[in-house]
């Protein structure tokens, strides 16, 4: 059995049975390295090392889950909830229901495209904004599965089509790496090459939306039914604007996020809209609610070290292949699949197309496909797996925001539901386009 299948398949059945995901994820790297004969030894080694590279994301997220909660403390994200709940709570509320949805649902979705380009913070946005609205969101009886498909979509989906931020850096790695591997590519390609099967998504979003549009109740629901009256003096407006402008700055000046974190706490400290005598607990409530993400990136780093030693990535693609004999579309279908199977593991879209450009455009290219085909299966086999993956950001980011009352499980409300909205469409749409630019 390839030892890529056997880890990503333990530690996808151990999350689905509840299992915590990182406990997954380390069990899976050790199935995996068992599986391939790399002894215990090896595969404690090779799974150390990978951890490094998971602590500046780990680091990142922390002191972006900070700098959100202080935010969130100057009561800002809640001056704009309360107004919205005291619209719900006026006479003649029912009528404006549907209208406060289609509302919610377009801040969160533009709030989504906009962290990959305008205001790259990717997921730090979550916990920013999400808490505040599930207030909204429980007295409205919105099922939560459509929110982490509506965040993951507009996530992935941005970055895999949008040229700018981190959208720009997914569309280069791919050029690079496909350039890298035999194939002469622009990024500014990628997205007429994923076009098609960003549309896609679209549709699985579209279907979600008709699948979870029935109500469905969430308890301690009673804070929904006061109309609240939230006041924010014009200074602390003013120092958050300042210190998110900052922070935009910082971060892409620099390409860290850690930078632009800091440096957003820091202005927040010096103007007075973060309190000293208040600030340690707070970023420290910010850091804590961050933490399992970091923890689960670390431990995915490694997952993704083993299977890299395991030298089973590219024993899978030649065999599997092998068995098609030339036939184009069915190779084509194989590789999307394997690519959601590497991504599923790994967790990142971005780690998953160097691994997979390598060996994917020679095949390619010896199957006859053209230069845009190619760029579509590498875009989206590489995009593929991170909806759905319980290591991936863009499940894990989710979560952490809609599971803040303990209420939204993070394999089967948020996992699950992406990789059947998502992944599937994904699919399906990218091997028409790859058949299609043949």
């Amino acid at each position: 059995m390839n030892a890529v299948i056997v880890a990503v398949a333990v530690m996808l059945i151990l999350s689905l049975l509840r299992i915590n995901v990182v406990l997954s994820l380390v069990l899976g790297a050790f199935a995996g390295g068992f599986a391939s004969g790399m002894g215990i030894q090896a595969t404690v080694e090779s799974f150390t090392e990978g951890l490094g590279a998971g602590a500046t994301i780990a680091l990142s997220y922390g002191l972006l889950g900070g700098f959100a909660i202080a935010i969130s403390k100057t009561g800002i994200p809640e001056l704009m909830i309360s107004g919205i709940l005291n619209m719900l709570n006026k006479n003649g509320s029912s009528n404006r229901k549907g209208l406060v949805k289609v509302l919610i649902f377009l801040l969160i979705f533009m709030m989504a495209i906009f962290s990959q380009n305008l205001i790259p913070i990717h997921i730090a946005f979550i916990p920013l904004l999400i808490p505040p609205i599930l207030k909204v969101l429980n007295m409205l009886e919105v099922d939560r599965r459509i929110i982490a498909t509506l965040i993951a979509v507009g996530l992935i989906g941005t970055y895999s089509f949008v040229p700018a931020g981190f959208g720009a850096i997914f569309q280069e790695i791919v050029s690079t790496q496909v350039t890298n591997a035999g194939m002469a590519a622009k990024a500014s390609d990628v997205p007429a090459a994923m076009a098609i099967p960003i549309l896609g998504m679209l549709v699985g979003l579209a279907i979600a939306f008709f699948v979870y549009r029935k109500p469905r109740k969430y308890q301690n629901n009673d804070v929904e039914t006061t109309t609240l009256n939230v006041k924010v003096s014009k200074s602390v407006i003013i120092s958050t604007v300042i210190a998110l402008i900052v922070s935009l700055y910082a971060q892409i000046s620099t390409d860290s996020m850690i930078v632009g974190a800091f440096a957003g706490i820091m202005i927040m400290y010096f103007t007075g809209a973060l309190k000293w005598k208040e600030a340690d607990e707070i970023l420290s409530e910010g850091m804590k609610m961050m933490a399992f993400i970091g923890f689960v990136m670390i431990a995915a780093n490694g997952f993704a070290s083993v299977i890299n030693a395991t030298g089973d990535v590219e024993s899978l693609i030649t065999s599997s292949l092998a068995l098609l004999q030339g036939n184009k579309s069915l190779a084509v279908f194989l590789m999307l699949v394997i690519g959601l199977i590497v991504t599923m593991g790994i967790g990142s879209s971005f780690a998953t197309v160097p691994i997979i450009a390598t060996l994917f455009v020679p095949l390619a290219q010896g199957l006859g496909m053209s230069p845009l085909a190619i760029l579509c299966l590498i875009g989206t086999a590489g995009a593929l797996g991170d909806a759905g993956s319980p290591a991936s950001d863009s499940t894990l980011g989710p979560t952490a925001g809609l599971n803040v009352d303990g209420q939204h499980n993070h394999i089967w409300d948020t996992c699950v539901p992406t990789f059947i909205f998502i992944n599937i469409p994904l699919v399906i749409f990218g091997w028409i386009a790859c058949v299609f630019f043949l």
